[in-house]
This record gives C-alpha cells, sequence and structure tokens, in this order.
C-alpha cells in the first residue's frame, strides 16, 4: 500500500467537510498589475498589528525618523516592533479608531511624511552564512507576523524543537474579491521561494507543499517555474472551494489528516504559512526591509478603478479608496476583508494594518443589504456547510444563553469564523457575529479568571511570607535569648573565678607581706578610732533629729540622777570622817597617823567624783543649748558617757565606805 508521501509525491488531492462556491468575482482586479501610491500626507501606525503585546516606543513627538527605521522595541518574545513605512516627523502618540470590528480606539503613531522618503543604514544577511538564531532575530526585528489573517509572530511560529514533517505554504485565497497574494505570486514568484529556502533551513521539512486554487493558473505556473528543479517543493492545485485556504481545511486537502480539537498543525508535524509571510521573510533576510507595507486589493462598483495596491502600513483606507475614484452611495458600507469574513467600518480614517488583505466598497445592489433576523427554522444547511464539523444551531442557542460550559463542549473555538453558515441560512441569522461575541466572552472570563488565579497565588504567596518571616524572627529571638543566656552564664562564671583569684591573691599577699612597724599599727589604730568618731557623730546627730521635749527631758534627767548620787556619796565620806576622827582620838598615835592617810583618801575620792559630776553637768548643758548658739559640734570623748561617770562615782564613794569601815574594824579596843 502506498504511503502517505507517496500519494503526496503522486499528486492526490483529498477533500474537507462541508464548503460553500459563493461568486469569486476575482476577474476584477487579478488580471491587473500591483499600482503604486503616492506617500499619503498623514501615516497612522497602530503600535500593535498582531496577536500578542505592543513594544516600547523608541521615540517622541517631533523626532524625525528614517524609512524603515524601528519605531517600538520587541521587549517580550509576543512582541514584535512596527517600524516607519517612509521618513517624516512624529507629530503625535495619541489613540487612533483600530481596524478591528469593536471599531475600539488603540495608541498609534502619527507620522507627517516629509516626501524625501530616506532610508535607514541596511545589512543584508546571507542565509547560507547565518545561523538559525540569526534568522530567527532578523525575522522579529523586522516586525513579521503571519499576514493571512491571524497576526501570530512568525518568529516563535518557526522557531520549533519537534520534528517538522510538511511545511504548508498557503498559497488558496479562497474569499471572493481578494486577489492579493495572486498578484504577489505572479510578480514576485522568486522571492516567495527564497523566503520558502529560509523557512526550510529553520525547520528542515520533509517536504513543501504549495497549495494554490485551480483558479489561479498563472500564480500556479509562476511558482512552478521558480521552484525550477528543487526536491520535495509541489505546488498542487486544490479545487476551487470556499473555505479551503482555512489552516485545518488545507492540511486535509494536502495530506489527509485532521488536526484534533485544541491542538495545533505543529502537533501532527506541520507548519504552515501564508506566501506574503514568505516574501516579507525573504525582504527582511535579504535586502534588510522590514514589513512596512504590504499588498492590498481595493474592489467595488463604488470605484472607479478596482485594483490591488502597494500601501504604506498606516495607510488611511480614505487615501486608498480615492487613489481608486471612490464615488461614495448613500448609506454607504466599507468593508475591511472579504464579503465573507471582513467587517464593517463607520470611520473610513483606519488604517491599513499588516492583516489588511482586501477593502471592498459595493453598491447597495452588489451585496445588498443585511436583512432582518428572523427565527430559526432548524433546516440544518448550517451544519451541512460548516467545514469544521461543528454544530452550528446549538452553538446560536448556547451562545444566545451565554452558556460558556456548552460553548466549549460544542467546540467553539475550533470555529474559523468563515461565514460559510451564515451565507447559507435561510433566516438570515448573522451566525458569526453571535460566535464572535461569544468568543470575546470567553475570552475575558478566562482573562478575569486568570487574574484572579494570579491575585490568589499572590495572597497565598504573600500570606506564606509573612509566615515565613514570622517563623524566622521566632527563631532568631530564640537563638539571641539562648545566645544571652549563655553569655550571662559565661559572664556570671568568669566573675565568679575572678572573685575567686583575687581572694587567693589577697591571702597570699596576706600571708606573704612584712610584719607592720609601730607607726603603721599607730596609724591603723588612728583610722579606726577616726572611723568609731564619726560613727558616734552620726548617731548623736539622728538622736538630735527626735523631738525637741523628749530629748530636753532625757538630758536633764542624767545630769540630776548624778548630782544626788555625788551629795550621798559627800554624805558619807563626811559621816565615815567624823566617826574615824572619833575612833582615831581614842586609840593609839601610831593609829591615828593611819586613820589620818585613810580618811585623806576618801576625801580625795569624793572630790573626784564631784568634778566629774560637774563636768557631766557643764556637758549636758553644751550639749541642750540651740543649735544656731553651736558653731561647731562638741566631740564627745568615746571613753566614757554620763551614765558611766556616775557610776564611777558611786562605785568610787562606796570603795571609800568600805575602806573606812574596814579600818574601823581592824582598830584595837
Amino acid at each position: 500500500m502506498p504511503t502517505l508521501f507517496q500519494h503526496i509525491q503522486a499528486g492526490k488531492v483529498w477533500d474537507f467537510h462541508g464548503g460553500i462556491h459563493p461568486p469569486s468575482r476575482k476577474e476584477r482586479t487579478n488580471q491587473k498589475p500591483v499600482a503604486l501610491l503616492d506617500i499619503p500626507d498623514r501615516l497612522y501606525i497602530p503600535l500593535r498589528q498582531h496577536i500578542g503585546v505592543a513594544g516600547k516606543v523608541l521615540v517622541k513627538v517631533g523626532d524625525r525618523v528614517l524609512k524603515g527605521q524601528a519605531l517600538t522595541q520587541a521587549d517580550n518574545a509576543m512582541a514584535v516592533p512596527v517600524h516607519a513605512p517612509t521618513s517624516g516627523i512624529v507629530q503625535a502618540i495619541e489613540l487612533h479608531t483600530s481596524a478591528h470590528p469593536s471599531s475600539l480606539a488603540e495608541p498609534a503613531l502619527v507620522l507627517a511624511p516629509d516626501g524625501m522618503d530616506e532610508w535607514r543604514p541596511r545589512k543584508p544577511l546571507d542565509p547560507e552564512q547565518v545561523d538559525a538564531y540569526t534568522l530567527l532575530e532578523r525575522i522579529q526585528e523586522s516586525g513579521i507576523s503571519g499576514m493571512g489573517g491571524a497576526g501570530f509572530p512568525t518568529h516563535i511560529k518557526v522557531n520549533v524543537k519537534q520534528p517538522v514533517d510538511y511545511l504548508i505554504i498557503n498559497a488558496v485565497e479562497c474569499e471572493p474579491y481578494i486577489t492579493a497574494d495572486d498578484l504577489l505570486m505572479q510578480e514576485r514568484a522568486s522571492d516567495i521561494i527564497a523566503g520558502i529556502e529560509i523557512l526550510v533551513k529553520l525547520l528542515s521539512p520533509k517536504a513543501v507543499l504549495i497549495g494554490i486554487e485551480d483558479d489561479k493558473p498563472i500564480a500556479a505556473a509562476s511558482l512552478k517555474a521558480a521552484i525550477g528543479q528543487r526536491s520535495n517543493y509541489f505546488v498542487r492545485e486544490v479545487p476551487t472551494k470556499y473555505p479551503s485556504g482555512g489552516e485545518k481545511q488545507l492540511i486535509q486537502l494536502l495530506t489527509n489528516k485532521q488536526v484534533p480539537a485544541g491542538r495545533r498543525p505543529l502537533d501532527i508535524g506541520i507548519v504552515m504559512q501564508n506566501v506574503g509571510t514568505a516574501f516579507a521573510i525573504a525582504q527582511a533576510v535579504l535586502d534588510d526591509i522590514p514589513l512596512i507595507h504590504r499588498v492590498v486589493t481595493v474592489a467595488g462598483e463604488t470605484l472607479a478603478q478596482q485594483q490591488n495596491v502597494l500601501a504604506l502600513i498606516g495607510t488611511p483606507i480614505s487615501d486608498l479608496l480615492n487613489a481608486c475614484g471612490f464615488q461614495p452611495e448613500p448609506q454607504q458600507r466599507i468593508i475591511v476583508g472579504g464579503p465573507m469574513m471582513g467587517f464593517a467600518i463607520a470611520d473610513w480614517s483606519v488604517p491599513v494594518v499588516k492583516t489588511t488583505n482586501c477593502i471592498l466598497a459595493p453598491t447597495e445592489n452588489e451585496l445588498g443589504a443585511a436583512s432582518e433576523e428572523m427565527d430559526c427554522i432548524r433546516c440544518g444547511a448550517c451544519a451541512d456547510a460548516c467545514p469544521a464539523s461543528l454544530l452550528p444551531q446549538q452553538l446560536l442557542w448556547y451562545s444566545k444563553a451565554k452558556d460558556q460550559d456548552k460553548l466549549a463542549e460544542y467546540n467553539l473555538s475550533d470555529c474559523i469564523e468563515c461565514g460559510a453558515c451564515a451565507y447559507v441560512c435561510p433566516s438570515e441569522i448573522p451566525l458569526v457575529h453571535y460566535y464572535r461575541v461569544a468568543k470575546a466572552e470567553i475570552r475575558e472570563t478566562q482573562r478575569e479568571a486568570l487574574k484572579a488565579e494570579q491575585a490568589k497565588a499572590r495572597f497565598d504567596a504573600r500570606t506564606e511570607r509573612l509566615e515565613r518571616e514570622k517563623q524566622e524572627r521566632l527563631e532568631r529571638n530564640q537563638q539571641l535569648a539562648a545566645q544571652r543566656v549563655a553569655q550571662q552564664q559565661a559572664s556570671g562564671l568568669a566573675s565568679q573565678t575572678a572573685a575567686a583569684v583575687q581572694q587567693a591573691l589577697e591571702r597570699t599577699q596576706q600571708q606573704t607581706a612584712p610584719a607592720l612597724d609601730k607607726e603603721q599599727i599607730i596609724a591603723e589604730r588612728e583610722r579606726k578610732k577616726a572611723e568609731a568618731l564619726a560613727y558616734q557623730q552620726q548617731k548623736q546627730q539622728a538622736q538630735t533629729a527626735e523631738p525637741a521635749s523628749v530629748q530636753t527631758s532625757e538630758q536633764t534627767e542624767d545630769p540630776r540622777k548624778a548630782a544626788i548620787a555625788a551629795a550621798l556619796a559627800r554624805a558619807k565620806a563626811k559621816k565615815q570622817a567624823e566617826a574615824q576622827s572619833e575612833v582615831a582620838a581614842e586609840s593609839a598615835p601610831a593609829e591615828t597617823a593611819a586613820s589620818d592617810a585613810d580618811a585623806k583618801k576618801a576625801a580625795v575620792a569624793a572630790a573626784i567624783a564631784r568634778a566629774k559630776a560637774k563636768k557631766l553637768a557643764e556637758q549636758t548643758q553644751a550639749e541642750t543649748a540651740p543649735a544656731s548658739e553651736v558653731a561647731e559640734p562638741v566631740a564627745v570623748p568615746t571613753e566614757s558617757t554620763p551614765e558611766q561617770d556616775a557610776k564611777k562615782a558611786a562605785i568610787a564613794a562606796a570603795i571609800a565606805r568600805a575602806k573606812a569601815k574596814k579600818q574601823q574594824n581592824s582598830e584595837p579596843l
């Protein structure tokens, strides 16, 4: 049994489900050469013209730019830059109506051409002398994205790691009116093949399949002539049927392979590029010409000259229409794209972008105005015409009900928005419109879900980070506390050790110290006496702070007791003396001399007692005097106190009496 590749080599072409055969109306423009237009007065260059994100703006208002100069920088993998289509002055960077069905305003750069069309320096590359990375970098820097309508960045699509079986070049251009690729192939077939060779170097496919409809014989012949003797390059003419130019439909036509739902052609070993993209790659690599212009079909019965034009990116659509002799009708419709997949615009200043391939200005009779929508009659014609084998009727119901789960179940994402279902609908239901709205809502829901998921991830990450920091702080505090305890223990042990060492040193010094001499002993004794005196003074000062009445009563009581004791001692001494004198008169003369001596001693002791009592009284009066009359505190002897003096006087008197009594007892009778 022949293999798939053998079938392809034999020229076999398969078919796909559904499809329609609308009037092509291509003969109006496919027999005329591509026209060159004058440089417009203003160019409105959108900063994002592809699937992905816009690049970083490199210029500012008032700057003069050269032709081919980058206006933005690709700072993201999904970004490609835009370039100046001609030299001129940047007048503004502002919002401008976009070339989109929503007609929303998007950031655009307004360029005023200076008419000089001055190029920046260019650096062509030789594909045979550079590596794949350099080629991919040049493709991205040249701002090339898919020119068949999707606008996917080309450098990502051709930068693959898995093996590629077939590189398919889409040259079908199946939609009515559009002949831009047809004329490009007729006039620049050799450049297209050069671009295909660059793609072959990047992808290394087993074979190159160029699919083209059989209503383009001149273009097919041009491509075959440009291929020459290259092996594994096959031009395959497919039957004219819409939408045979769809990616999945053309793959099925040329290889009989079906791309699974939700998968990519690369998953089955296939990469597809448009002929316009291949031509742009050749210009970028071989001539260093970025994507600054493209061929656009301008057609419609309101135009005096229907033709293909080479339009600069950013040219207002109104300039293209005027260049072709536009004669508008009342309620004139302008459609960007073909009659099947295009969309009407209200603002004719919408610019040409990288994916713009056709501008239609039809009369009312030519296409007819959209009629009023009627109820679905469930005829099933839409399902028969759907090239993706979907169920348009069910998709319509779920689109109106906004049931996104059911829409996903019925593979709404596989809809290529070709418009075949709406074309055959007898109820004039704009099915594609409902599908586009549903897809936009799904994308918005997915975007919001992604934002919510990212926000939740950030919140969880923040919570985890705070908890981690809390644990780290706790561990750090515990470590610091342990260190402090260890330091305190170490310092306490060190202090104890130091104290023990100091005590040992002191003991050693005491043991080894020489004996103190007499002067040192006296000095030490005087120091201790001074300390004792200071302590007594402090104690007396504390006593003087007590209430005055208590101090006066105590100070006056002690002298009186001392005086009384002294008087009693004197009386007793006098009485003893008299008794002794009487006894002495009666005794012998020898004994009389001894008793006189004893009496004198007793008298001396009594006199000493009286003197001490008087001295004590004087000291008491000095201490009771007012504080203002005393200049300095009176020094109190440390040897005795008033009570001790009184006791001494009484003891002395008792001793005198005892001696006198003893003398009396010892005298002979």
